[in-house]
């Protein structure tokens, strides 16, 4: 998303469709068995590199057991393994055509949001401030009234997130 403003806009346009003409031609160059696994494939990665960003380092082996039913004994691993599928989930969702507006669309963003949380387990729905101890519950498909730290990033403000949600739409039109 860059502004019409910026200089760097046509070069950076130039370079997204070059970028789309090079994957459209590779993925017509694949056979069908290798371009039908590939999104599933590329589900499970993001969703191991996503959920590492947010510390919750779940083994791309366990995310396959995960995907299959096969659950860790150990609760908090489980956990993490329910949180994977609950991504993946989504996100096949997703790309099934499954939003009926952009997806940048605040009303989106909170129904990805809902659709993830209810398919998480009750543990995972729960925030804890480092610096307090207070928890706060994460409440399906509504913005959160607190601050919120991921590892050393602060989110916006809760009263700005509103806000922000339609400034990325905007942005995105």
């Amino acid at each position: 998303m860059v502004s019409e403003g910026s200089p760097q806009r046509a070069g950076l346009s130039d370079l997204a469709l070059e970028l789309a003409e090079k994957s459209a031609a590779f993925q017509s160059s694949l056979p069908e068995s290798i371009a039908a696994a590939l999104p599933d494939l590329v589900r499970s990665m993001n969703c191991y590199y996503s959920n590492l960003i947010e510390g919750h380092n779940t083994h791309p082996i366990d995310i396959e057991r995960a995907l299959e039913d096969d659950y860790s004994a150990d609760p908090e691993k489980r956990d993490l393994q329910l949180e994977a599928k609950a991504h993946i989930t989504v996100q096949k969702w997703i790309d099934d055509g499954g939003l009926e507006v952009s997806p940048t669309a605040p009303a989106s963003i909170i129904e990805m949001h809902c659709r993830f949380c209810e398919l998480l387990p009750e543990n995972l729905l729960w925030v804890a401030y480092l610096q307090t101890g207070a928890r706060a519950q994460v409440v399906p498909a509504e913005l959160r009234e607190r601050y919120v730290e991921v590892g050393q990033h602060i989110a916006v403000s809760p009263g700005a997130a509103p806000r922000f949600l339609d400034r990325i739409h905007a942005a995105a039109a």
